[in-house]
């Protein structure tokens, strides 16, 4: 059987598979699209906030990110599983033990305020359809590839699997569909990374054998990986450039964004108990940390991997560099997609690859007679490409194919549900018909699910970045929105609604501003690029650390407007106080 067969076995089996499921679990009221019933034990529920949470960042982009930066993108992995920490012993009990479906309808009842509400759909819609545009360049990357078909037409056929059973089974079907999107994807994550950890150190566990010594150098891998990179011009992988400051914000506004990220909260909806949203979470972590642990290696060896492709003479070395008529068959697949490309700058029919802004390596280079870095790899096809660099079986590349699309689809249906319930529960039937009957409302649920899966598409064929970067300016805007509010609502009697509101949207419009002009409102005069480099951001704060800063001007606008204004009425303290009553183990406070 042919590779590109074994693939359409492989991915329409998986497809298959969660279209059965979402037959099986359709869902026939508003409670059951919503939150499932509210009845999902926590095991399951890990294992769905898992597939929630692990998104085409996650399984594509992450180990690129590390792979092409190194020590520096760590901060992923420190802010993505850190925020599930703070979700846990701050969040999650907490808004399960007040009981209601939605983000905003917990903000709108706590703030005694439609238009808090409002302002908290506002929010949820801007943070979860910048994040989508993330899975669905995740699922255009992988379809182009491994289905053959251009990213665009990969688009539409993402998009209209996720049509298909997340408008049918709403979160009872998403919530069954993301257990074995899971299975699919850190089945598909781990066995390549397997296989390559032997195949590099010798070692079968990847965390391991990223402090492992090499099988044909004797050295250890890292120290490999600095040579190489260092010999052709690039900072040292193991080095830390970035500043301290930026480094310390970037990993703050990952943390609290997770927090605050609304299609992760509703999962905590979906439990029968209070207790079980706590081990719900540390289950998630479990789950998760069966594919962070194995990240840094994938993206180690993958980049290890890459340059001794490219450089089979030895990185730099004279005439040691590919000839561009012998590459592998890997690379021609991936040219076809436009993620890889080769420019022949100095016409030797060899690609020369290296950091052709280094300064410090530009005499080196022209002496070796090379004009420039003749080849651009896209950091999302890393992980896809891993299996085919390493010489894996056929299968292998094939379950790969799965999991990356299992990983994109999956956060992408739970960021359109989240959107669909914003629209339908809380704008619909919280402020402009609530009268509607429960049928209307899921029908209107199932139509906002609809529209949302066509507004992600459109804006998925012209994605601001790759798909980590989209996603962490969506961490960006949760942290400085979503996260403070929540957090005041539950822990301060004092913030009353106007504290809310004027808080949100001080974070709201602070973020996007800032975000937006450097990624997008203008450009460096004399020039066509963005400002989007140190040199201009503000005390040296990029655009997807600026989060941070938005959430300390959420907390002060909000306490400091509230001090000044009414507080909150007696009732609604009382709330706030019942909220975090220890009792919170027995069952929740139903809707």
């Amino acid at each position: 059987m042919d590779q590109q067969t074994l693939i359409y076995l492989v991915v329409g089996a998986s497809f298959a598979l969660y279209l059965g499921i979402a037959v099986w679990a359709r869902a026939g009221t508003t409670g059951e699209f919503y939150t499932a019933g509210g009845g999902v034990p926590p095991v399951t529920n890990g294992m769905a906030t898992a597939a929630d949470w692990m998104s085409a960042a996650s399984f594509i982009s992450m180990a690129g990110l590390i792979a092409f930066v190194g020590y520096d993108n760590s901060t992923y992995l420190m802010g993505w599983t850190g925020g599930y920490v703070l979700l846990a012993m701050l969040l999650a009990p907490y808004l399960r033990k007040f009981g209601k479906f939605t983000v905003p309808d917990f903000i709108g009842d706590r703030f005694y305020s439609q238009t808090a509400r409002l302002v908290g759909v506002v929010c949820l819609v801007v943070i979860s359809v910048t994040y989508v545009i993330g899975q669905m360049t995740g699922v255009g990357v992988t379809f182009a590839r491994f289905l053959q078909v251009s990213t665009t037409t990969g688009l539409f056929i993402g998009s209209a699997v996720v049509f298909a059973y997340a408008v049918l089974g709403g979160m009872k079907g998403i919530t069954y569909t993301q257990v074995a999107q899971y299975c699919v994807l850190i089945t598909a994550y781990t066995i390549p990374a397997i296989f390559i950890s032997l195949q590099l150190t010798g070692n079968p566990l990847p965390p391991l054998g990223l402090f492992s010594d090499t099988v044909q150098e004797g050295v250890p891998i890292l120290q490999r990986l600095d040579q190489v990179v260092t010999d052709l011009g690039f900072g040292a992988y193991t080095a830390h450039r970035d500043s301290t400051l930026n480094m310390v914000l970037f990993t703050m506004s990952l943390m609290i964004g997770t927090a605050g990220l609304p299609h992760v909260i509703i999962r905590f909806f979906t439990v029968p108990k209070v207790s079980d949203a706590r081990w719900s979470a540390g289950w998630a972590l479990v789950f998760i940390a069966l594919l962070y642990l194995t990240a840094p290696a994938v993206g180690a060896m993958a980049r290890l991997n890459l340059i001794n492709t490219v450089w089979p003479g030895g990185a730099g070395a004279p005439n040691g560099a590919l000839v561009y008529e012998q590459r592998p068959d890997w690379m021609r697949t991936w040219e076809t997609t436009g993620l890889l490309r080769f420019e022949d700058r100095n016409n030797d029919g060899r690609i020369q690859y290296y950091n052709d802004r280094n300064p410090a390596f530009a005499d080196q280079a022209r002496q070796q007679g090379w004009q420039g870095n003749e080849l651009t790899v896209n950091a999302d096809i890393l992980v896809l490409a891993n299996p085919e660099i390493a010489n894996l079986p056929g299968w292998v590349i094939a379950l790969v194919a799965a999991g990356g699309l299992a990983a994109a689809l999956s956060t992408a249906a739970g960021l359109l549900l989240a959107i669909s319930s914003a629209i339908s529960h809380d704008l619909i039937k919280g402020a402009l018909k609530p009268d509607i009957s429960e049928r209307g409302e899921l029908l209107a649920a199932r139509i906002s699910m609809a529209a949302a899966i066509a507004l992600a598409t459109w804006l998925g064929l012209n994605p601001p970045g790759f798909a980590a970067q989209t996603v962490a300016l969506a961490f960006g805007l949760a942290a400085a929105t979503i996260f403070p509010v929540l957090m005041m609502g539950i822990f301060s009697k004092r913030i009353n609604n106007s504290g809310a509101v004027a808080g949100m949207l001080a974070g709201l419009l602070f973020t996007t501003i800032y975000i937006f002009v450097y990624k997008g409102w203008f450009f460096i005069p004399g020039t066509n690029q963005f400002p989007d480099t140190a040199a201009y951001w503000v005390f040296g704060i990029s655009p997807t650390s600026v989060g941070t800063i938005g959430a300390l001007l959420n907390f002060g606008v909000a306490y400091a407007v509230s001090r000044v204004t009414q507080a909150p009425p007696a009732e609604i303290q009382r709330m706030v106080e019942s909220i975090r009553i220890p009792r919170g183990a027995g069952a929740a406070v139903e809707h």
